[in-house]
């Protein structure tokens, strides 16, 4: 049963199953025991950084071998999203046996793209002196996930690619959402990919950002964030019943080209936003998932706005310190945490180590209990101050 709050629910905006693969797992089952046991998926390697080995949210699992894919869409991220749209393929044939005729579009969110494959592209060319001869430009294109999908599913509807940092899958949910409010589709498949490669490992390095050790979200010894990859898929229809995209929010700081605002008014702009479009008071929400990633500032900021609209009661915690910071797949990763949440009745439990930073506004930690939960949060943010928060929320079928 609901809770008493009445919701508001305009064009139905259903999450079907989420298809995942990460560190903590490569299906449901894996993934819900990791997630609600705060069993970390983090493996320690230099590849990127020689010297200084790292903990990663590396995927371990076997991928769909890339000489299957095209060659302009052979590279890693593609092979991540060849094994989540496997694990999506039963949701999607029984949506299409119902609705045979349905206009399905395909919206992701990535940073990296195919990044990785060039970097050895590069590496070789500079060894050897010329390209090597499988190489193709196009699998580093932003636009390739998107499209990678839409010509494997034979789609002809809407295809793009968004890359706004961490939150770009965040934003291919909302994108979806509107699609559909719009017409224009009866369902998308929506989410991201991000793999690990040189140029985001050494570029949060640049930035002072790694951590050498597991991750400590609002910890007062947090110290940088753990990065990690993986793809995360939904289908997104126009039904009702089950769990619902019911608010989305988006803003920009305009601050900083990496730095959050300090006060957390972006951030609190964005949840209200999603709040406001739910048609929801704060009260209503029964868990947040936080962005938080373990640096200084985002924390600090992050733990501002919640404390505003949220005061010090409602359950929440930072996935991160799972999967590591997987940056533009986050988005979606995140918000399927709260759908396993949702579907649950379980809380991700706050895994860190033990010590609440005093500086920070004081916010309810999640445990690793039974909780009933009709609706969540969940958080994004990356650089140049773009925020989004989604609203999801669970109907009787």
């Amino acid at each position: 049963m609901l809770s008493p709050v009445t919701s508001f629910q305009a064009q139905p905006c259903r999450l079907l199953p989420p298809a995942l693969v990460c560190s903590i797992g490569d299906d449901l089952a894996a993934i819900t025991d990791a997630l609600f046991n705060g069993r970390r998926g983090l493996v320690y390697d230099d590849v990127f950084t020689p010297g200084r080995s790292l903990p990663l949210g590396r995927v371990t699992t076997a991928l769909p071998d890339a000489r299957d894919l095209p060659p302009e869409h052979r590279s890693r991220n593609n092979q991540l999203l060849a094994a989540a749209l496997e694990r999506l393929a039963p949701t999607l044939d029984a949506f299409r046996k119902r609705s045979p005729q349905a206009r399905i579009g395909v919206v992701l969110g990535t940073s990296t793209s195919g990044i990785g494959e060039t970097e050895m592209a590069v590496g070789e060319r500079m060894k050897e002196g010329k390209w090597p001869s499988d190489f193709h430009y196009q699998r580093h294109e932003i636009g390739s996930p998107a499209k990678f999908i839409a010509e494997r599913l034979g789609l002809e509807g809407p295809a793009y690619t968004l890359s706004t940092a961490c939150t770009s899958s965040a934003r291919s949910l909302a994108s979806a959402k509107r699609l559909l409010t719009s017409g224009i589709c009866d369902a998308v498949i929506a989410g991201g990919a991000d793999s690990l490669c040189g140029l985001t490992v050494n570029g949060f390095a640049s930035l002072e950002a790694l951590s050498d050790h597991p991750s400590q979200p609002f910890s007062a010894n947090r110290d940088g964030i753990n990065l990690g990859e993986a793809a995360a898929l939904f289908l997104v229809t126009a039904e009702t019943g089950g769990i619902q995209l019911s608010g989305y929010g988006e803003s920009s700081d305009a601050h900083h080209i990496s730095a959050p605002r300090p006060d957390g008014q972006g951030a609190i702009r964005a949840i209200q936003a999603a709040l406001k479009m739910a048609q929801l008071p704060a009260t209503a929400i029964d868990y947040l998932n936080l962005h938080g990633t373990a640096t200084r500032q985002n924390d600090s900021m992050e733990a501002i706005a919640v404390a505003h609209i949220f005061g010090d009661k409602l359950p929440c915690s930072s996935t991160k310190a799972l999967t590591g910071h997987t940056l533009g797949a986050c988005g979606a990763l995140e918000a399927a945490f709260c759908w396993l949440t949702l579907n649950a009745g379980r809380l991700p439990p706050q895994v860190h180590d033990g010590e609440i930073d005093p500086q920070l506004p004081s916010l309810n930690y999640a445990t690793a209990t039974q909780h009933d939960c009709h609706r969540a949060v969940s958080n994004a943010f990356a650089f140049g101050g773009n925020n989004i928060a989604l609203l999801l929320e669970r109907f009787n079928e």
